[in-house]
């Protein structure tokens, strides 16, 4: 997930020489005309929690680096970082972004920060995972983490996006997870992957969010519903999405928490898109 295109952050060109060393691009793959992943090394002092986001950039034509703070999709223990990304075509960085190759080196500022980790979460049974086209880049990350099945016993994870190539990213991830030799048998039978489209016809259609309302999901996936007793929920992706589902998880009595006040529900409130 990444920040608005439109809200860059730029730095002056006097920090340049401060700027942490940049990381070398290791892998890049093009979903659509509109997403792409890629790899790059990761710095061997860096440690984040799964689900942070960091800045990373590209040196702008004027000389200044131009950063966008972007969730970091891969787990805590991987020792590289992957990170998947819209592609803006007049946008200030991913109009260049989505031109990188292997070799090709990023700016990274290694101060990992944000609100959908666990530690944001009060203890519960059931994690749902609630994401929009790339908001799903920290769920990514939570996934891929031991400690996501140490806590729940079940995890949910949706993604609404518009047409079904686009969720080919969450789709594959998902898919291969019971057979990686590093995370599988922590992930057992405990995770139910959930994509809609809001475009393209697939096997399910819809908003998550009147999905919720009308019942559709419980009566998918045989669930009576959402409660504080149970059940435990992150939310990323565009600010619409955000609010409202901070409207239905709170009128099914979840409230939101944060790293220091820990409760029912977190939203990443660092994004938008």
């Amino acid at each position: 997930m990444t920040m608005t295109e439109q809200n860059p952050v730029t730095e002056p060109a006097t920090k340049v020489p401060s700027l942490p060393d940049a990381q070398t691009v290791t892998h890049v793959r093009h979903y659509t005309d509109r997403l792409f992943a890629f790899r790059t090394t990761r710095p061997r002092s860096l440690r984040f929690r799964s689900g942070e986001f960091v800045m990373i950039g590209l040196m702008g034509d004027n000389g200044k680096p131009l950063l966008r703070a972007y969730s970091i999709a891969s787990p805590s223990w991987d020792d590289e970082l992957e990170f998947y990304s819209i592609k803006v075509q007049d946008g200030p960085l991913t109009s260049k972004l989505q031109h990188i190759q292997p070799g090709d080196e990023i700016i990274l500022r290694p101060k990992p920060v944000g609100t959908l980790v666990h530690d944001a979460l009060l203890p519960g049974k059931r994690l749902w995972f609630f994401a929009t086209g790339t908001g799903f880049a920290p769920f990514a990350s939570l996934l891929r983490d031991p400690e996501t099945y140490e806590r729940f016993d079940q995890v949910i994870v949706t993604h609404t996006c518009r047409d079904v190539a686009e969720l080919t990213y969450s789709q594959e991830l998902v898919s291969g997870l019971a057979e990686d030799p590093l995370i599988g048998e922590f992930v057992g039978d405990k995770l139910t992957y959930y994509p809609t489209t809001t475009r393209e016809k697939s096997p399910k259609m819809g908003r998550i969010t009147h999905l919720l309302q009308d019942g559709t999901v419980f009566g998918d996936l045989g669930i009576d519903g959402i409660s504080p007793e149970t059940d435990r929920a992150m939310v990323c992706g565009s600010m619409g999405l955000n609010l409202d589902l901070k409207e239905i998880l709170e009128g099914f009595g979840l409230e939101e928490g944060a790293n220091s006040d820990p409760k029912h529900y977190v939203v990443e409130k660092a994004f938008v898109g």
